[in-house]
This record gives C-alpha cells, sequence and structure tokens, in this order.
C-alpha cells in the first residue's frame, strides 16, 4: 500500500510539473505589447464601433508613401565630399625627403604629384561608381552652401599611378618612382564627408516624415464598416503608439496583464485535465502520454507565435489541423475535436481578427477530422489535406462576403497560406512517428502494419505452427466483428489477436491444433502437460519483447488466459489425486486478466473459436448454449472483473459470436457427382436423380471426427 500511494504521489508530481511548464511557455510567449491594440488591416472593414481622437492626433503620411518618397530622395540625393589638402602635402614631403633621386627628377614627379591631385584622386569605390555613370557629380560645402562639382576628371590611386609612371619612362625617372614607394604615398584627397551627407540626407527626408496634419481631441477617426485606408492605418498606429507610450511605466497595467494571460491558459489547461479525467482516467496514469499531449500543444503555439509574428497573416500558416489528426490516430474523434478547441482558443490571443480566425480554423479542422475516421494508408491524409484546403477557402469567402459585402478584397496572399497549410497537414505521418515515440502510444498506422501477415513472425507462425496460425486468424474476425459491434478499438484487436499465441511456436506439436495423430502429452503427467501449454504465455512474451512489439500487443499475449485455470489437465490431476488438497497455483496462468475491453474480447473469442471446432452439432441452438455457458464461465470465474467492459457488451458479444459462428459453420449444398454422358445413356431422369440423392445421402451418414474431453469448458481440447 506504501509503494501505490507513493507512486500516486509520483504521478501527481510530474503531472503538475508537467501543466506549470506548459502554462510558463504559453504565457511567456503571449504578446503583451497589444494592450491598447485593434485588431485590423489595411484595406479590410473596420469591425468596431465608432473611434474618436482621446486626444490631438498628429496625421503622418502612411509607410508605404513615406517608403516612397524617401527611396526617390535617395535615388536622386549627391553626395556631399571634402578636399583633404593634406594628403598632397604627405606625398609631396615624402619625395622632397628623398635623397636617392638627383633634384632634377624630384621636381618633375613632384610637379606630376600636384599634378593628380588637380585633377582629384578619389578611392576604389567612388571611382567604380563614377565609371558607372552613378555618380557624375557631388557637392562639396562652400560658405555654408553645397556647391555640385563634375566628376569627370576624378581618378582612382591606380589611375593615377600609372598616370605619374607613363611619364618617367627613362630609366632614372622609372627608378625614382620606386625608390620613393609612390604606390603607397597616393592617398584620396576627394573624400566623402559621411557625417554631412547623413545630415543633408536628413533634411531632405524630415518634411516627409513630419506630421501633416492633425486630428484634434473628439473628432472622428474612423467609424464601424469604413474601409481602413493606408492613411486611416497610420493614424490608428499612431493612436496605439500613443497610448503605448502613457501608459508604458503602468506597472500594475503589466502585472494585471501577466495574471490574466496566465488564468487564460489555465482554464483552457484545466478544461483539457478534466476531459481527460471524465473520459480518460486511465491516461492520466501514464505521465508520458499528458506530456506527449501537452508538449504537441505547445510546439504548435509557439510556431504560431513565431509564424504570426513573422508573416502579415501567418497565423493561417500554421497547420493547427494536424494537432486533430495526431490526436484522432492514438485516442478518438472526441478527443481530438476538444484538443484542437483548446488549441484554437490558445492561438486566439494571436489573431488580427479573432472571430474570422475561431470560424476559420474551426470550420477546416473539423472537416479534416470528418474526413479521417480512421488513418490507414497515406493517401488519406492527401485527401484530408485537399478537403481541408477547400474549407479553408470556402470559409474565407463567406468572412468576406459577410463582412466587406463583396470579394474585392480577397487576399490571394492569404489563400496561398491556405495552400501551404494543407500541404503541410499531408506531412503529419512524420510527427505521428514522432508523437509515438514519445509518448509510448500506438497509432493505428503501426497496428495496421503490424497485422500484415506477411510480417517475419506472423510467418514463421505460419510455417511452424499452421494450426495454430488458423485459429489466430479466425480468433481475429471473430473478435473483430464483435469490436466493432461494441464499439472497441477493431485494429488493436486484430492485431492483439493475431500475434496472442506467437509462444506456441517453441513447442507446437503440444497443441491440439498442430498435431497429426501423435499426441507428445500422452507421455507427460498433467502438472507435465500444464507447464508446458501455460509456458507459452511467456515464451510468447520473450518473442515480443525480442521482436520490440508495442506495449499494447504484449498485454494481449499476457491477458487473453488472465489468472484462468489450464482446466483439463487440472482436472485429470484431481481426478487422479480424489483425497488429496489440490494447488492450483503450477496449472493457473500468471495472467493479469484482461485489463481493457478489447483484451477481454480476445479472452471470449480464443475460447469460443477454439470450442467451436470440435462441435459435431452446429445448429443455432446449440452455438447459442456453448457460447453462453463459455462466456457465462468466465464472468463467474472473476476473469473480466478488472476490465471496463459492461454487460451490455457482453450480451452483444454473445449475438455477434453466435451470429459469426452460424455464418462458419452452416449447412452446405451436396453438389452431385460428375457424370459421363456414355455412362447416362439410356438411364431416365428418374434414376440419374435417384442415384444422386443416394451418393449424397452416404456422405452425410460418414462420421465426423471427435475430440472427447473430460471438461468442454477447457476450450474442449486436451490442450486448453
Amino acid at each position: 500500500m506504501a509503494a501505490n500511494s507513493n507512486s500516486e504521489n509520483h504521478r501527481k508530481v510530474y503531472l503538475s510539473l508537467m501543466f506549470i511548464v506548459a502554462t510558463a511557455l504559453m504565457v511567456y510567449f503571449m504578446p503583451r505589447d497589444n494592450r491598447h491594440k485593434y485588431s485590423y488591416e489595411e484595406n479590410r472593414p473596420w469591425s468596431y464601433a465608432l473611434l474618436t481622437a482621446p486626444f490631438d492626433i498628429t496625421v503622418y503620411r502612411d509607410s508605404a508613401t513615406v517608403k516612397a518618397m524617401v527611396d526617390s530622395i535617395d535615388n536622386v540625393m549627391v553626395p556631399i565630399y571634402r578636399r583633404d589638402l593634406a594628403a598632397e602635402s604627405r606625398a609631396v614631403e615624402a619625395v622632397e625627403s628623398a635623397d636617392s633621386i638627383s633634384p632634377f627628377i624630384r621636381s618633375r614627379l613632384i610637379s606630376a604629384i600636384r599634378q593628380a591631385y588637380a585633377h582629384g584622386i578619389v578611392d576604389q569605390q567612388t571611382a567604380s561608381r563614377i565609371d558607372r555613370g552613378e555618380l557624375p557629380e557631388v557637392k562639396f560645402t562652400e560658405h555654408n552652401i553645397n556647391i555640385s562639382h563634375s566628376t569627370a576628371g576624378y581618378m582612382s590611386q591606380r589611375m593615377a599611378y600609372t598616370m605619374i609612371d607613363s611619364i618617367f619612362r627613362d630609366g632614372e625617372g622609372h627608378r625614382a618612382v620606386r625608390a620613393v614607394g609612390l604606390s603607397s604615398l597616393l592617398h584620396p584627397n576627394m573624400v566623402e564627408d559621411k557625417e554631412a551627407t547623413r545630415m543633408y540626407r536628413e533634411s531632405l527626408i524630415q518634411p516627409i516624415v513630419a506630421g501633416v496634419g492633425v486630428i484634434q481631441k473628439g473628432e472622428r477617426i474612423i467609424s464601424q464598416g469604413d474601409i481602413v485606408t493606408p492613411q486611416i492605418y497610420q493614424v490608428l498606429k499612431t493612436y496605439e503608439t500613443t497610448l503605448d507610450k502613457l501608459t508604458n511605466n503602468d506597472r500594475n497595467r503589466q502585472r494585471n496583464t501577466l495574471a490574466g494571460q496566465t488564468l487564460y491558459v489555465i482554464i483552457l489547461l484545466g478544461l483539457l485535465y478534466g476531459f481527460s479525467l471524465l473520459y480518460y482516467p486511465d491516461k492520466l496514469g501514464r505521465p508520458k502520454e499528458m506530456m506527449a499531449l501537452l508538449l504537441l500543444l505547445t510546439v504548435f503555439f509557439i510556431i504560431t507565435v513565431v509564424l504570426s509574428h513573422t508573416f502579415v497573416s501567418g497565423i493561417y500558416i500554421v497547420p493547427l489541423a494536424i494537432v486533430p489528426v495526431i490526436i484522432s490516430v492514438f485516442y478518438d474523434t472526441r478527443t481530438a475535436y476538444f484538443t484542437y478547441l483548446v488549441e484554437i482558443l490558445l492561438c486566439t490571443v494571436l489573431a488580427t481578427f479573432p472571430l474570422e480566425f475561431i470560424f476559420i480554423e474551426m470550420t477546416a479542422g473539423s472537416v479534416v477530422i470528418f474526413s479521417l475516421k480512421e488513418l490507414s494508408r497515406r493517401s488519406q491524409l492527401l485527401r484530408s489535406a485537399a478537403v481541408g484546403f477547400l474549407a479553408y477557402v470556402v470559409s474565407y469567402i463567406a468572412v468576406e462576403l459577410m463582412t466587406a459585402g463583396s470579394l474585392g478584397s480577397l487576399s490571394w496572399k492569404l489563400i496561398g497560406f491556405f495552400g501551404v497549410n494543407a500541404l503541410m497537414i499531408s506531412f503529419a505521418y512524420i510527427l505521428i512517428f514522432v508523437f509515438e515515440k514519445l509518448s509510448g502510444m500506438v497509432s493505428v498506422v503501426t497496428l495496421v502494419e503490424l497485422s500484415d501477415i506477411n510480417n517475419s513472425i506472423l510467418r514463421q507462425l505460419s510455417q511452424e505452427c499452421p494450426g495454430t496460425f488458423q485459429h489466430s486468424m479466425a480468433v481475429s474476425n471473430l473478435a473483430t466483428e464483435a469490436a466493432h459491434r461494441i464499439g472497441a478499438n477493431v485494429q488493436l484487436v486484430r492485431a492483439g489477436a493475431l500475434y496472442h499465441d506467437i509462444g506456441k511456436i517453441d513447442n507446437p506439436a503440444f497443441f491440439t491444433e498442430n498435431q497429426y495423430g501423435i499426441n507428445p502429452h500422452d507421455a507427460l503427467t498433467p502438472t507435465q502437460s500444464a507447464r508446458i501449454i501455460i509456458r507459452h504465455i511467456t515464451d510468447g512474451l520473450r518473442r515480443a519483447e525480442k521482436a520490440k512489439l508495442p506495449a499494447v500487443v504484449k498485454d494481449f499475449i499476457s491477458q487473453h488466459h488472465g489468472r484462468g485455470k489450464a482446466k483439463y489437465f487440472y482436472t485429470m490431476y484431481c481426478r487422479a489425486h480424489p483425497d488429496e488438497v489440490v494447488d492450483e497455483e503450477p496449472f493457473t496462468y500468471p495472467g493479469p486478466n484482461p485489463q481493457t475491453r478489447e483484451a477481454s474480447l480476445l479472452m471470449m473469442a480464443d475460447t469460443v473459436e477454439a470450442a467451436s471446432r470440435s462441435m459435431t452439432d452446429h445448429s443455432q441452438e446449440a452455438i447459442r448454449a456453448l457460447v453462453n455457458r463459455l462466456i457465462d464461465a468466465q464472468v463467474a470465474d472473476g476473469l473480466h472483473n478488472e476490465s471496463p467492459l459492461s454487460f451490455r457488451d457482453i450480451r452483444d458479444i454473445k449475438e455477434c459470436f453466435i451470429s459469426r459462428l452460424r455464418s462458419m459453420y452452416h449447412a452446405r449444398v451436396q453438389y452431385p457427382a460428375g457424370v459421363t454422358a456414355g455412362k447416362t445413356e439410356g438411364k431416365s431422369e428418374e434414376t440419374t436423380a435417384t442415384d444422386t440423392l443416394t451418393e449424397a445421402g452416404s456422405q452425410e451418414t460418414q462420421p465426423r471426427q471427435q475430440t472427447a474431453t473430460p471438461d468442454a469448458s477447457d476450450s474442449i481440447t486436451k490442450t486448453d
């Protein structure tokens, strides 16, 4: 009891920590800079009531106009340069101080340098712009006036060096140029004054970004239904920015906003917890599943935050419909729908138009859920993605017609986002695999793959234990039919039925369905036989572990006999030792008893199918009596006490088994023997009919092989 109490406490601590971490992450990424902002977009109708100015608001040009005007200024603006007189002086002084050249050559070289600087020397970047025709002139500030000068004669440092070097072609002049290191002496004397250029540019831009008017306090800004023009959009932005500045230092407001967001997330996650507690209390006992679910919601919320801040209407790029697709694979449609609703409400705080966002996302997500009843093929995701895209577009058109009254403002960019969204839904297979690994749950996709009879284990079972394989196939068909009837997990039952007896591969001859005239149990005691029969549970679990089968499939192997007994050998032992108090444990399966509806269903199907094989009377009454007796005996023995199976489920299972067995063992029409033309000549129609009836009658009266057992409830077989 103490161990169970500690385990329960640890589970509660894990759950609490998971919810706290998920809440903290979502609140951290929630925007808190829109306290005074409305949800609106350019060229869309204003969805709110009349808005008037609470204070004087300066009207500015809209951003698009400002950008266009600034770009125009940048294209025609001439930069401001200055003359660096010191550059020429440093070059001349360096030549004058050179003792290795003659005075004549020195004088000529200084003259050439002064001539080059008189033309103007610029850096290589400026020279390239001049060559491309991008800089035909520059400005110089003279007496506080900017005067333009042509750049036609300007040279780069390399060009100036080449010009001077060409003057001194004789040997002595050429040596002098190299001796003074002329290439390192020539520095630009026409240099851009970046600070003066920046100030000049700002002086040109200032009138553009300055206000062009004022909306006085109490004056109308926009009325409901008006289109948000670029100019009004700029006024609204100014209004919001001013309000933010006025309340920027209001710490109480910031704390209240944070508290409200935290409470918002707690309420939504609390609703999800309550839903799980009401419908899936067993899931809460497995923290990995809840962790995977919370991680899924948190990751998609963060992705939505990032994309909504990166792109205008970027919230519609996020494939939120993947969330219900993944959940429906592991749970059911009801859980998928509720979880999707929680995710939508979490992301609504990021939407520009919340009601529009909820309507569009709920419509598209619902259509995707409805189109994906059970995911078993990749092509189903493509179909769901297609219908999801169609639902996005149709619901978006509906909103546009309702709010704007026309499709004139329809955004093709937004429709493109819907297309990207739908395309990513078709890749949900990858996330299903990741979710499966994180949660430890098994998806329908995996169960479908496991149900392929070409699987290595099932192929080995069919080769080494053909009778057991046929039994497993028959149990699978019987159990899945009943699973359909009671609403259980059909694919899980099918997979569990196919693998429940794989432990018989180790000793196939000890099981009746694989015997051919020789029964090895004849040489064993009941205790030894029971040990071998019971061991197929542990052998099956060992094989399942080696093959890395999912835990839910291994549960079918361990639970399909529960804590029941190998009754045939137990009865034989009791008869051989009438005066002895028999220990039941050597004849009892290790269990546990079935814990789920699916495991209980498999136990019933396994027993009924095995027992039906030894029946000689396949009438409806005999089949009904067999089914009722075997299942009622299991219920009386308490084998299904730990399963959530209801009495109504048991009744429906019985009726399904009876109907299925009647179909399997229905009477067949006796076909007449083939007759050649020569042998029938001369015979009348009456004689031929009589011969046929006589032959048919002789076949029906042939004795049928029977297997007598001491206890019919022991699956009517010696091997249980």
